[in-house]
C-alpha cells in the first residue's frame, strides 16, 4: 500500500509538467480534465502495483528456477502494459474524448505500443522493489531468529551445566568415587574423575554455536553415560548403533545429550528393573534420524506423547533452526519404555576442533 501511495508523487509532477510546458510556450493553462488525465494516468499504476507484488511473491527471481520465473515476469510485464494502456484509454475517453487522435480501439493499440518500453521498465522496477522489501524483511527476521537461537543456546548450555553440576549429581559421583577408593579400586576412581572432568570441560568450553557434529555430541553423551554407569554399575547398559558415515552430520548442540539425560533420569533411575539406554543414529536420504530408547516404565497408557519444559525448549530450537523440516517425538516405545526420536535435515559442519568433517 505504501508503494501504491508513492505513485502520488509522479502524478503531481506530471500535472506540474503540463502547467510548466503551457507557461513556457506562452499558451493558456490546460483545462482541468487535461490535468486530471496527466495525473490520473500515473495513478492508474497504483492500482496495478498490488498485482505486481502478488506475482513477485508467487514467482520470486531466485534459484533454482530463476530462468523460468524470469520468463513469467517478462510475459506478465507485457500483460500489465496492456492493462495500463487499456485503463489509460478508458480514462482518456472519460475525461478528454476530443484529444483522441484515433478511434478508441485504434487509440488503445497506439497507446499500447507507446507504453511497452516504459511499461516493462516500470513493471520490473516494481518487481525489484518487492524483492528488496522482502529481502530486508527476511534479513530482519533472520536477525531476530539468530537472537532467539543465541538465547535458547545459552539456556541449553546452562541447563546442561545445571544437570551435570547440581549437588545431587556431584554428590552421587563423589560418593561413587569414595566407594571405589574404599574398595581400593584406584583405577576405577581415576576413570570416573576423568569422565567428570571431561563432562564439565565440554559443557563449559563448548563454543556458543547452534550446531555441532554428531561425533562431538556423541563424545559428550558417552562421557555422561560413563559417569551414570558408575552409579548404576549393576544394571545400566548403554548401547550405541551409529552409522559412521553420519558422524560429520550437524546436530543441535546438547539436543541428543538432553534426550539421553531424560532416559536415565526418568527411565533408569525410577525403575529398578530398567537397564538399557540405546542411542541410534542413521541417515535417511536428506534427514538425520537420532533416537534414544530406554526400557523403563515408559509413558502411561493412553498418553500420546511426553511433554515438558526441556522437550518444549528443544522443539523451539528445532523450529528456529529448521522450521518445519525437523521434528521431535517422545512417546511410549512399542516394546515398552520410552522412545525419543529426533529428525533434522542432513548437512555437515566443521567440528569445533577445526579438523573438518569426519
Amino acid at each position: 500500500m505504501l508503494v501504491s501511495a508513492a505513485w502520488i508523487v509522479p502524478a503531481i509532477f506530471a500535472a506540474l509538467n503540463e502547467l510548466a510546458q503551457r507557461r513556457l510556450s506562452g499558451q493558456p493553462p490546460p483545462p482541468v480534465p487535461e490535468l486530471l488525465f496527466a495525473s490520473g494516468d500515473w495513478l492508474l499504476y497504483a492500482f496495478l502495483t498490488p498485482g505486481v507484488f502478488a506475482i513477485s511473491r508467487r514467482w520470486p527471481l531466485s534459484r533454482p528456477r530463476l530462468a523460468r520465473h524470469a520468463s513469467v515476469h517478462l510475459a506478465m510485464s507485457l500483460l500489465f502494459c496492456a492493462a495500463w494502456a487499456g485503463a489509460g484509454t478508458a480514462l482518456r475517453v472519460a475525461l478528454t474524448p476530443r484529444a483522441l487522435w484515433y478511434p478508441p480501439v485504434k487509440y488503445f493499440v497506439s497507446w499500447l505500443f507507446i507504453t511497452f518500453p516504459f511499461g516493462v521498465a516500470v513493471y520490473l522496477c516494481m518487481a525489484g522493489i518487492e524483492h528488496a522489501i522482502r529481502y530486508f524483511a527476511e534479513a530482519r527476521e533472520r536477525e531476530l531468529q539468530m537472537a532467539r537461537l543465541s538465547e535458547q543456546l545459552s539456556s541449553a548450555r546452562f541447563a546442561a551445566l545445571q544437570a551435570q553440576v547440581n549437588p545431587h549429581f556431584l554428590f552421587n559421583t563423589l560418593n561413587t568415587i569414595a566407594v571405589l577408593v574404599r574398595d581400593n579400586d584406584r583405577t576405577g576412581a581415576v576413570r570416573i574423575v576423568e569422565h567428570l572432568g571431561d563432562v564439565l570441560r565440554r559443557t563449559l568450553t563448548r563454543h556458543q554455536t547452534n550446531e555441532v557434529t554428531l561425533a562431538e555430541e556423541l563424545d559428550l553423551v558417552r562421557q555422561y553415560l560413563a559417569i551414570e554407569q558408575a552409579r548404576f554399575s549393576d544394571r545400566l547398559r548403554p548401547a550405541f548403533d551409529v552409522d559412521d558415515a553420519a558422524l560429520s552430520a550437524a546436530v543441535p548442540s546438547f539436543a541428543l545429550q538432553h534426550l539421553v539425560e531424560n532416559a536415565v533420569r526418568h527411565g533408569i533411575a525410577r525403575n529398578s528393573d530398567a537397564s538399557l539406554v540405546r542411542v541410534s543414529a542413521r541417515r535417511d536420504r536428506d534427514v538425520l534420524v537420532l533416537s534414544v530408547v530406554d526400557d523403563g516404565q515408559g509413558i502411561a497408557e493412553g498418553a500420546a506423547e511426553l511433554k515438558g519444559h526441556g522437550i518444549d525448549n528443544t522443539r523451539a530450537r528445532l523450529r528456529a533452526l529448521y522450521g518445519d523440516r525437523a521434528s521431535l517425538i517422545v512417546a511410549r516405545a512399542p516394546a515398552g519404555g520410552t522412545l525419543a526420536e529426533l529428525r533434522v535435515p542432513y548437512h555437515e559442519v566443521i567440528s569445533e576442533s577445526g579438523s573438518g568433517p569426519r
